[in-house]
Protein backbone atom coordinates (compact mmCIF):
# COMPACT_ATOMS: atom_id res chain seq x y z
CA UNK A 1 0.00 0.00 0.00
CA UNK A 2 1.30 3.46 -0.91
CA UNK A 3 1.69 5.80 2.05
CA UNK A 4 -0.69 8.78 2.00
CA UNK A 5 0.87 12.18 1.28
CA UNK A 6 1.97 14.42 4.16
CA UNK A 7 0.04 17.35 5.57
CA UNK A 8 1.06 20.80 6.74
CA UNK A 9 -1.18 20.99 9.78
CA UNK A 10 -3.10 18.68 12.11
CA UNK A 11 -5.79 20.03 14.44
CA UNK A 12 -7.17 17.59 17.01
CA UNK A 13 -10.25 18.38 19.06
CA UNK A 14 -10.92 16.06 21.99
CA UNK A 15 -14.68 15.69 21.70
CA UNK A 16 -15.04 13.00 24.41
CA UNK A 17 -12.57 11.78 27.03
CA UNK A 18 -12.65 10.36 30.55
CA UNK A 19 -11.04 13.48 31.97
CA UNK A 20 -11.96 17.14 32.22
CA UNK A 21 -9.06 19.47 33.05
CA UNK A 22 -9.16 23.10 32.05
CA UNK A 23 -6.90 24.40 34.83
CA UNK A 24 -3.58 22.61 34.34
CA UNK A 25 -1.03 24.52 32.28
CA UNK A 26 -0.38 23.29 28.76
CA UNK A 27 2.30 23.81 26.07
CA UNK A 28 1.66 26.55 23.49
CA UNK A 29 0.28 24.14 20.87
CA UNK A 30 -2.56 23.01 23.17
CA UNK A 31 -5.67 25.12 23.82
CA UNK A 32 -7.62 24.34 26.99
CA UNK A 33 -11.37 23.75 27.03
CA UNK A 34 -12.48 27.02 28.65
CA UNK A 35 -10.32 29.08 26.30
CA UNK A 36 -12.00 27.46 23.32
CA UNK A 37 -15.44 27.85 24.89
CA UNK A 38 -14.80 31.58 25.35
CA UNK A 39 -13.75 31.83 21.71
CA UNK A 40 -17.05 30.17 20.83
CA UNK A 41 -19.01 32.78 22.78
CA UNK A 42 -19.11 31.64 26.43
CA UNK A 43 -19.69 34.87 28.41
CA UNK A 44 -20.13 33.36 31.87
CA UNK A 45 -18.75 30.10 33.30
CA UNK A 46 -21.36 27.69 34.62
CA UNK A 47 -22.08 23.99 34.80
CA UNK A 48 -24.36 24.30 31.82
CA UNK A 49 -21.77 26.08 29.69
CA UNK A 50 -18.93 23.57 29.88
CA UNK A 51 -18.27 20.14 28.37
CA UNK A 52 -18.83 16.82 30.12
CA UNK A 53 -16.33 14.02 30.60
CA UNK A 54 -17.41 10.42 30.03
CA UNK A 55 -15.79 6.99 29.86
CA UNK A 56 -14.74 6.82 26.23
CA UNK A 57 -12.90 8.64 23.47
CA UNK A 58 -13.79 10.67 20.41
CA UNK A 59 -11.41 12.83 18.39
CA UNK A 60 -12.22 15.28 15.60
CA UNK A 61 -9.11 15.40 13.42
CA UNK A 62 -8.69 18.07 10.72
CA UNK A 63 -5.71 17.95 8.36
CA UNK A 64 -4.55 20.65 5.99
CA UNK A 65 -2.35 20.30 2.90
CA UNK A 66 -1.94 22.71 0.00
CA UNK A 67 -4.61 24.98 1.43
CA UNK A 68 -7.22 22.20 1.55
CA UNK A 69 -8.75 21.20 4.89
CA UNK A 70 -10.28 17.76 5.43
CA UNK A 71 -11.90 16.45 8.60
CA UNK A 72 -12.64 13.02 10.04
CA UNK A 73 -14.07 11.63 13.28
CA UNK A 74 -12.11 8.94 15.11
CA UNK A 75 -14.58 7.10 17.37
CA UNK A 76 -17.70 8.56 18.94
CA UNK A 77 -17.36 8.09 22.67
CA UNK A 78 -19.90 6.14 24.73
CA UNK A 79 -23.19 7.98 24.46
CA UNK A 80 -25.22 10.42 22.38
CA UNK A 81 -25.49 13.30 24.84
CA UNK A 82 -21.69 13.65 25.24
CA UNK A 83 -21.28 14.11 21.48
CA UNK A 84 -24.15 16.59 21.22
CA UNK A 85 -23.33 18.58 24.36
CA UNK A 86 -19.59 18.85 23.77
CA UNK A 87 -19.75 19.24 20.02
CA UNK A 88 -22.24 22.09 20.24
CA UNK A 89 -20.29 23.95 22.91
CA UNK A 90 -16.93 23.50 21.18
CA UNK A 91 -18.28 24.57 17.81
CA UNK A 92 -17.34 21.34 16.05
CA UNK A 93 -18.12 21.77 12.31
CA UNK A 94 -20.02 18.51 11.91
CA UNK A 95 -20.86 19.27 8.30
CA UNK A 96 -17.15 19.20 7.43
CA UNK A 97 -16.67 15.63 8.70
CA UNK A 98 -16.31 13.55 5.55
CA UNK A 99 -15.55 10.14 7.08
CA UNK A 100 -15.56 8.28 10.39
CA UNK A 101 -13.49 5.46 11.84
CA UNK A 102 -14.55 3.08 14.59
CA UNK A 103 -11.36 1.78 16.19
CA UNK A 104 -12.82 -1.43 17.68
CA UNK A 105 -16.07 -3.02 18.73
CA UNK A 106 -16.61 -1.57 22.22
CA UNK A 107 -19.54 0.61 23.28
CA UNK A 108 -17.35 3.32 24.86
CA UNK A 109 -16.10 4.16 21.35
CA UNK A 110 -19.22 3.34 19.34
CA UNK A 111 -22.11 4.51 21.54
CA UNK A 112 -21.97 8.13 20.44
CA UNK A 113 -21.53 7.45 16.73
CA UNK A 114 -25.28 7.33 15.92
CA UNK A 115 -25.68 10.87 17.24
CA UNK A 116 -22.53 11.96 15.39
CA UNK A 117 -23.89 10.51 12.14
CA UNK A 118 -27.18 12.31 12.72
CA UNK A 119 -25.44 15.64 13.37
CA UNK A 120 -23.14 15.29 10.36
CA UNK A 121 -26.04 14.50 8.01
CA UNK A 122 -28.10 17.35 9.44
CA UNK A 123 -25.25 19.71 8.55
CA UNK A 124 -24.16 18.26 5.19
CA UNK A 125 -27.48 18.11 3.40
CA UNK A 126 -28.30 14.51 4.28
CA UNK A 127 -25.37 12.79 2.58
CA UNK A 128 -24.31 9.38 3.84
CA UNK A 129 -21.17 9.32 5.97
CA UNK A 130 -18.45 6.75 5.15
CA UNK A 131 -17.71 4.69 8.28
CA UNK A 132 -14.68 2.38 8.44
CA UNK A 133 -15.43 -0.89 10.21
CA UNK A 134 -13.88 -4.31 10.80
CA UNK A 135 -16.14 -7.36 10.25
CA UNK A 136 -15.47 -8.62 13.80
CA UNK A 137 -16.87 -5.56 15.56
CA UNK A 138 -20.55 -6.59 15.95
CA UNK A 139 -19.86 -9.78 17.94
CA UNK A 140 -21.29 -9.96 21.44
CA UNK A 141 -18.68 -9.48 24.12
CA UNK A 142 -18.48 -9.48 27.87
CA UNK A 143 -16.04 -9.39 30.76
CA UNK A 144 -15.40 -12.31 33.08
CA UNK A 145 -16.18 -11.40 36.69
CA UNK A 146 -14.33 -12.47 39.86
CA UNK A 147 -17.11 -14.94 40.69
CA UNK A 148 -16.77 -16.63 37.28
CA UNK A 149 -19.86 -15.01 35.79
CA UNK A 150 -19.92 -12.68 32.78
CA UNK A 151 -21.02 -9.06 32.56
CA UNK A 152 -22.17 -8.60 28.93
CA UNK A 153 -21.22 -5.48 27.00
CA UNK A 154 -23.62 -3.41 24.97
CA UNK A 155 -23.30 -4.59 21.38
CA UNK A 156 -21.99 -2.60 18.43
CA UNK A 157 -24.38 -2.49 15.43
CA UNK A 158 -23.78 -4.64 12.36
CA UNK A 159 -22.97 -2.85 9.07
CA UNK A 160 -26.62 -2.89 8.00
CA UNK A 161 -27.54 -1.20 11.27
CA UNK A 162 -25.05 1.58 10.62
CA UNK A 163 -26.37 1.93 7.06
CA UNK A 164 -29.90 2.38 8.41
CA UNK A 165 -28.60 5.31 10.48
CA UNK A 166 -27.19 7.05 7.42
CA UNK A 167 -23.64 5.73 7.38
CA UNK A 168 -21.92 4.19 4.39
CA UNK A 169 -20.13 1.17 5.90
CA UNK A 170 -16.64 0.35 4.62
CA UNK A 171 -15.95 -3.10 6.04
CA UNK A 172 -12.43 -4.43 5.66
CA UNK A 173 -9.53 -6.07 7.48
CA UNK A 174 -6.98 -4.29 5.28
CA UNK A 175 -5.33 -0.85 5.52
CA UNK A 176 -6.90 2.01 3.61
CA UNK A 177 -6.60 5.77 3.19
CA UNK A 178 -9.44 8.19 3.91
CA UNK A 179 -9.73 11.97 3.50
CA UNK A 180 -6.73 11.84 1.20
CA UNK A 181 -4.14 11.79 4.00
CA UNK A 182 -5.30 9.57 6.86
CA UNK A 183 -4.04 6.00 7.05
CA UNK A 184 -6.42 3.51 8.66
CA UNK A 185 -4.45 0.42 9.66
CA UNK A 186 -5.44 -3.16 9.08
CA UNK A 187 -5.28 -5.75 11.83
CA UNK A 188 -2.35 -5.12 14.18
CA UNK A 189 0.24 -7.90 14.55
CA UNK A 190 1.28 -8.85 18.07
CA UNK A 191 5.06 -8.74 18.27
CA UNK A 192 5.75 -8.08 21.95
CA UNK A 193 5.60 -10.89 24.50
CA UNK A 194 3.90 -8.88 27.26
CA UNK A 195 1.05 -7.15 25.38
CA UNK A 196 -1.60 -9.88 25.39
CA UNK A 197 -4.88 -8.06 24.85
CA UNK A 198 -7.75 -7.36 27.24
CA UNK A 199 -7.61 -9.79 30.18
CA UNK A 200 -10.94 -11.43 30.95
CA UNK A 201 -12.77 -10.45 27.77
CA UNK A 202 -15.07 -13.15 26.38
CA UNK A 203 -17.43 -13.53 23.42
CA UNK A 204 -20.30 -15.75 22.33
CA UNK A 205 -21.88 -16.48 18.97
CA UNK A 206 -25.50 -16.61 20.18
CA UNK A 207 -27.58 -16.01 23.31
CA UNK A 208 -27.53 -19.69 24.25
CA UNK A 209 -23.91 -20.32 23.24
CA UNK A 210 -21.13 -20.57 25.83
CA UNK A 211 -18.78 -17.68 26.43
CA UNK A 212 -15.27 -18.22 25.06
CA UNK A 213 -12.03 -16.29 25.51
CA UNK A 214 -11.72 -13.15 23.34
CA UNK A 215 -8.76 -11.24 24.75
CA UNK A 216 -7.01 -10.66 21.42
CA UNK A 217 -9.36 -8.06 19.82
CA UNK A 218 -8.36 -8.67 16.20
CA UNK A 219 -10.81 -5.95 15.10
CA UNK A 220 -8.80 -3.08 16.61
CA UNK A 221 -7.13 -0.55 14.26
CA UNK A 222 -5.25 2.74 14.59
CA UNK A 223 -4.96 5.74 12.29
CA UNK A 224 -1.88 7.78 11.37
CA UNK A 225 -1.10 11.08 9.64
CA UNK A 226 2.27 12.23 8.27
CA UNK A 227 3.11 15.79 9.34
CA UNK A 228 5.40 17.15 6.64
CA UNK A 229 9.06 17.28 7.62
CA UNK A 230 8.40 16.07 11.17
CA UNK A 231 6.95 12.57 11.20
CA UNK A 232 3.97 10.36 11.93
CA UNK A 233 1.24 11.21 14.40
CA UNK A 234 -0.39 7.93 15.47
CA UNK A 235 -3.85 7.73 17.04
CA UNK A 236 -4.71 4.58 19.01
CA UNK A 237 -8.07 4.80 20.70
CA UNK A 238 -7.69 2.00 23.25
CA UNK A 239 -4.54 -0.03 22.47
CA UNK A 240 -5.96 -3.36 23.61
CA UNK A 241 -3.39 -4.87 21.26
CA UNK A 242 -0.67 -2.90 23.06
CA UNK A 243 0.55 0.60 22.31
CA UNK A 244 4.04 -0.74 21.56
CA UNK A 245 2.58 -3.16 19.01
CA UNK A 246 0.67 -0.22 17.50
CA UNK A 247 3.84 1.80 17.01
CA UNK A 248 5.73 -1.16 15.54
CA UNK A 249 2.96 -1.58 12.97
CA UNK A 250 2.81 2.15 12.20
CA UNK A 251 6.52 2.09 11.48
CA UNK A 252 6.12 -1.01 9.28
CA UNK A 253 3.24 0.47 7.27
CA UNK A 254 4.98 3.81 6.67
CA UNK A 255 8.71 2.96 6.69
CA UNK A 256 11.31 5.67 6.55
CA UNK A 257 9.07 8.22 8.30
CA UNK A 258 10.04 8.97 11.92
CA UNK A 259 7.43 8.68 14.64
CA UNK A 260 6.55 12.12 15.99
CA UNK A 261 3.67 11.59 18.43
CA UNK A 262 1.16 9.07 19.71
CA UNK A 263 -2.27 9.94 21.08
CA UNK A 264 -5.12 7.99 22.61
CA UNK A 265 -5.87 5.40 25.23
CA UNK A 266 -2.87 3.25 26.07
CA UNK A 267 -4.98 0.87 28.22
CA UNK A 268 -2.50 0.50 31.04
CA UNK A 269 -5.16 0.55 33.74
CA UNK A 270 -6.91 -2.33 35.48
CA UNK A 271 -5.32 -5.72 34.86
CA UNK A 272 -2.87 -4.16 32.41
CA UNK A 273 -1.19 -2.12 35.13
CA UNK A 274 1.17 -5.09 35.38
CA UNK A 275 2.77 -4.20 32.02
CA UNK A 276 3.40 -0.53 32.77
CA UNK A 277 7.17 -0.98 33.34
CA UNK A 278 7.78 -2.83 30.05
CA UNK A 279 5.56 -0.47 28.08
CA UNK A 280 7.12 2.70 29.47
CA UNK A 281 10.61 1.36 28.78
CA UNK A 282 9.84 0.27 25.21
CA UNK A 283 8.10 3.53 24.28
CA UNK A 284 11.48 5.19 24.68
CA UNK A 285 12.78 3.27 21.67
CA UNK A 286 10.56 5.04 19.12
CA UNK A 287 12.09 8.53 19.33
CA UNK A 288 8.74 10.18 20.04
CA UNK A 289 8.67 13.94 20.50
CA UNK A 290 5.28 13.79 22.24
CA UNK A 291 2.94 11.36 23.93
CA UNK A 292 -0.68 12.42 24.44
CA UNK A 293 -2.13 9.73 26.76
CA UNK A 294 -5.91 9.80 27.12
CA UNK A 295 -9.01 7.74 27.98
CA UNK A 296 -8.02 4.34 29.43
CA UNK A 297 -4.31 4.99 30.01
CA UNK A 298 -4.80 5.24 33.78
CA UNK A 299 -3.19 7.54 36.34
CA UNK A 300 -0.46 5.10 37.34
CA UNK A 301 0.77 4.79 33.76
CA UNK A 302 0.43 8.54 33.20
CA UNK A 303 2.60 9.20 36.25
CA UNK A 304 5.15 6.58 35.16
CA UNK A 305 5.36 8.09 31.67
CA UNK A 306 5.85 11.61 33.03
CA UNK A 307 8.55 10.44 35.44
CA UNK A 308 10.36 8.66 32.59
CA UNK A 309 10.09 11.27 29.83
CA UNK A 310 9.09 14.57 31.44
CA UNK A 311 6.22 16.98 30.98
CA UNK A 312 7.64 18.41 27.76
CA UNK A 313 7.00 15.01 26.14
CA UNK A 314 3.95 13.73 28.05
CA UNK A 315 0.92 15.99 27.52
CA UNK A 316 -2.32 14.37 28.73
CA UNK A 317 -5.52 14.67 26.77
CA UNK A 318 -8.77 15.97 28.28
CA UNK A 319 -12.21 16.79 26.96
CA UNK A 320 -12.34 20.07 25.06
CA UNK A 321 -8.60 20.38 24.51
CA UNK A 322 -7.38 21.35 21.03
CA UNK A 323 -3.96 20.17 19.85
CA UNK A 324 -2.46 22.06 16.89
CA UNK A 325 0.59 20.49 15.25
CA UNK A 326 2.23 22.32 12.35
CA UNK A 327 5.01 21.48 9.90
Amino acid sequence: MQAPPPVDRIEITVLVDNVTDTLSSTPPFVTREWTRLQRMGMKRSSGGAICCANHGLSLVIAVEAGGERRTILFDGGPVDYAVERNGTRLGVPFGAIEAMVLSHGHWDHAGGLPKAIEMVRAANGGRAVPLCLHPGMPRERGSRQPDGGVLPMDRVPAPEGWAAMGAEPIVTTQPLVIAGHVLVSGEIPRVTAYETGLPGQVTRSAEEAPWTADEWLEDERFIAVHLRGKGLVVFSACSHCGIVNVLHEARRLMPGIPLLAVMGGFHLSGANERIIPETVADLGGFGLTWMFPSHCTGWRALNALERAYGEAVVVPGAVGKTFLLEA
